[in-house]
């Protein structure tokens, strides 16, 4: 039966860019294995579980295939099989965070930023030649 690092195979099937960023991953504790918490060393199998989460999004797969080489994207996806109730949850946070928009447009404290300065001037009727002059009266 072939086997392989979490760390490398993490890296191999694409979800992050170096082995390092894997490994601090795992470190972190946000990669589980069978629901049991991973170290990088800890050898995976086809068969196994895995459990991600990628900054709110938890994303659980089937371990389907073995690589130790980090080949394109169509080669990584056949590694794994995303389940169904994962996709789902993927979908539905993806489709919250459109519908939310942008949490800054919200932020009416602090500094007035360069458009709502040039609102302000505009509302209260001052113009460049009327706040600066530099006639002698």
């Amino acid at each position: 039966m072939e086997k392989l690092r979490i760390d490398k195979w993490l890296w191999a099937a694409r979800f992050y860019k170096t082995r390092s960023l894997a490994a601090e991953e795992i470190g972190k504790g946000r990669v589980r294995v069978n629901d049991l918490e991973a170290k990088p060393a800890r050898e995976l199998k086809v068969g196994d579980t895995v459990a991600l989460r990628q900054g709110p999004i938890t994303r659980t797969l089937l371990v389907r295939g073995i690589s130790s080489q980090r080949g394109a994207a169509p080669v990584a996806q056949q590694l794994y099989e995303e389940t169904e109730e994962s996709v789902r949850l993927r979908e539905a946070a993806a489709e919250a965070r459109r519908l939310n928009g942008d949490p800054a447009a919200s932020h009416d404290v602090g500094r007035p930023t360069k458009r709502d300065r040039r609102d302000i001037d505009k509302a209260q009727n001052k113009a460049w030649d009327s706040r600066w002059s530099a006639s002698a009266d």
